[in-house]
């Protein structure tokens, strides 16, 4: 088994009275794109900053390729914040050039990596432009590159789709998904859920500086006993949450489209057969809970705390 790339130990960050962090615990396996989620304020960028070595903790322990965490690590970690640290006059080549040269790759080396993402990223075109005069989602872009540019063995990606549209968001994701087929380690902190749902193999939710809900996705929504089910429909399906949530709770419901879950002891072939009688059904499908509601769950299920000191 190989060693993790990233393990926190009981971290704790205070800030003043305010406690940001409250030993909070997890693994992050070489290979893999790791999700740390969370409502503002939950303790995700100040365990970030802790990670990238911006701050250190208070108490706990972190451990980066296998060892205490030290300065030597800095080249290893690309870091891409949600807010954007760019060089507003400066053009997106010297840009590139510039902070490649701070993290010490040689020109040729540096060379090579700018074509070869501003290619990837279809900015190859924009590469005399100055950062003032780019759209926020190319702006993220440049951000995401600079994050690659000298081949890091780990990246903390902080919301990397921030400002993008769908077309571009869609290949920040195809990108991440390469990285981890060559080995990079991800570590995905995103509001987007549908993103997580795509990428993450493991996740750890944070609400109140704790970690509420940690495992692999697939383990955590198969131990999740619930009975969702997503329906394709035409007609008025008003009459579902009419039938109460002891029944059918509605999830999401979109013009002809609903997420619902069963309750305890209803049938899925019993609810079925009521719907029919009601719509034209075009889909009926149990599905797994999104991760959205899980998160939902486990903040529900913790008890209130105090995050002061």
């Amino acid at each position: 088994m190989s060693t993790p790339v990233l393990t926190l130990n009981a971290v704790t960050k205070s800030y003043g009275r305010q406690l940001a962090v409250n030993e909070v615990s997890f693994v992050v396996p070489q290979g893999s794109i790791f999700g740390l989620l969370g409502p503002n304020g939950a303790g995700k960028t100040s365990t970030i900053r802790m990670i990238t070595g911006i701050t250190m903790p208070d108490r706990g322990e972190i451990r980066l390729f296998g060892e205490p965490q030290n300065n030597d690590h800095q080249n290893q970690i690309g870091y891409m914040p949600e807010e954007r640290g760019l060089y507003r006059k400066l053009t997106v080549r010297a840009q590139l050039e510039y902070l490649g040269a701070l993290k010490g790759m040689a020109p040729a080396a540096l060379k090579e990596s700018i074509e070869k993402w501003l290619k990837r990223f279809e900015i190859k075109s924009w590469e005399k432009k100055k950062t003032s005069d780019l759209s926020k989602g190319m702006q993220q872009k440049v951000q995401f590159i600079l994050t690659l540019l000298h081949d890091p063995q780990l990246l903390v990606l902080d919301e990397p789709l921030s400002g993008l549209d769908p077309v571009n968001a869609e290949l920040i994701n195809e990108v991440i998904l390469e990285l981890r087929t060559a080995g990079k380690t991800i570590i995905l902190s995103t509001h987007r859920m549908e993103q997580v749902e795509q990428l993450c193999d493991e996740i750890a939710m944070m609400n109140n500086g704790k970690i509420v809900l940690a495992g692999k996705v697939r383990d955590l929504k198969a131990r999740s006993g619930r009975t969702i089910i997503s329906l394709r429909f035409s007609g008025d399906a008003s009459f579902l949450k009419r039938l109460g949530e002891s029944r059918v709770k509605v999830l999401e419901h979109m013009p002809n489209e609903i997420l619902m879950e069963l309750g305890a002891g209803e049938l899925p072939k019993d609810v079925l057969r009521l719907v029919s009688e009601q719509l034209d059904v075009q889909k009926w499908e149990i599905v797994e809970p999104p991760i959205k509601e899980l998160f939902l769950e486990a903040i529900a299920k913790q008890p209130e705390v105090t995050s002061t000191l």
